[in-house]
C-alpha cells in the first residue's frame, strides 16, 4: 500500500488531479443532479455500492465521491488507451469469469487503511436495474468490516433508438448505509449479497419515480 488508501503503484498526486478533473468534466455533456450527498461519508472504511448502464458511470462518481476512491474495473479497460493511466490513479483491474482474488486482496487493504473502494455489483453494464448481482461487494464488505454504501445513477444511459442527446438530465441518489444480515458460510454471503441488490433495485425504481414525476 501506498500508505495514502490508494493501492501499491498509484501516483496519489495523479488520483487526486484526476479526480479533480473529473469534478467538472462532465459539467458540458450532462446536467448532473445528486440527491443527498451528505449521506456520503468524508472519511473511514466505505464500499460504495452502484447500479451500472452506461460507461460513465464509474468516472462520474470518482469525480462526484468528495474524497479519494478505489474503483474494481474490468481488466479490458487497461488493455486500451487508458490502460497505463488507470492503475496509476489507483483504480484496480478485474478479470470477469476468472478467479483471481489479487483485486479483492487489495482492495481489502484500501479498506483497512480507511479507504474508499466502488463496485458495481452486476458485473457488466445493463440496464441498470439490478436484477441480479455478484458476491464481490458484500464480501468485499464483510472481510474488512467496511460500511456499505448504496448509490444509484439514472439518465446516463441512452434509450434505445434514440439519437445524440444534447446535455441530458442525469440523477444521482445516494442511499442510507446498508445493515448486512450475519452469518457465515456460502449462505450468509449469499444474503448479504442478495440485501445490496434488493437495496439498489429499490432506489432504481425510487429514483425512475422521481425522475418521471418532474
Amino acid at each position: 500500500m501506498t500508505g495514502t488508501q490508494l493501492p501499491t503503484g498509484s501516483w496519489p498526486w495523479f488520483h487526486d488531479l484526476a479526480r479533480w478533473v473529473g469534478t467538472w468534466l462532465f459539467t458540458p455533456f450532462y446536467r448532473v443532479r445528486v440527491h443527498h450527498a451528505e449521506r456520503l461519508p468524508a472519511a473511514g472504511p466505505v464500499v460504495l455500492v452502484a447500479n451500472h448502464s452506461a460507461f460513465v458511470d464509474g468516472p462520474l462518481l470518482f469525480g462526484l465521491v468528495g474524497r479519494r476512491a478505489v474503483f474494481l474495473v474490468k481488466q479490458e479497460m487497461f488493455d486500451g488507451p487508458a490502460g497505463r493511466a488507470l492503475p496509476r490513479i489507483g483504480q484496480l483491474g478485474v478479470r470477469r469469469g476468472a478467479p483471481d482474488r489479487r483485486p479483492l486482496t487489495a482492495a481489502v487493504a484500501v479498506l483497512r487503511e480507511g479507504g474508499l473502494v466502488g463496485v458495481f455489483p452486476e458485473g457488466t453494464r445493463g440496464e441498470g436495474d439490478m436484477a441480479a448481482a455478484q458476491h464481490g461487494a458484500a464480501w468485499l464488505a464483510r472481510t474488512s468490516g467496511a460500511v456499505v454504501l448504496p448509490v444509484v445513477c439514472r439518465g446516463t444511459r441512452r434509450p434505445a433508438g434514440t439519437g445524440r442527446r444534447f446535455r441530458p438530465r442525469v440523477d444521482v441518489l445516494v442511499g442510507d448505509p446498508l445493515d448486512l444480515p450475519a452469518g457465515g458460510g456460502r449462505a450468509g454471503l449469499a444474503a448479504a449479497t442478495e440485501t445490496v441488490r434488493a437495496a439498489l433495485a429499490g432506489m432504481v425504481r425510487e429514483l425512475d419515480a422521481q425522475r418521471s414525476n418532474t
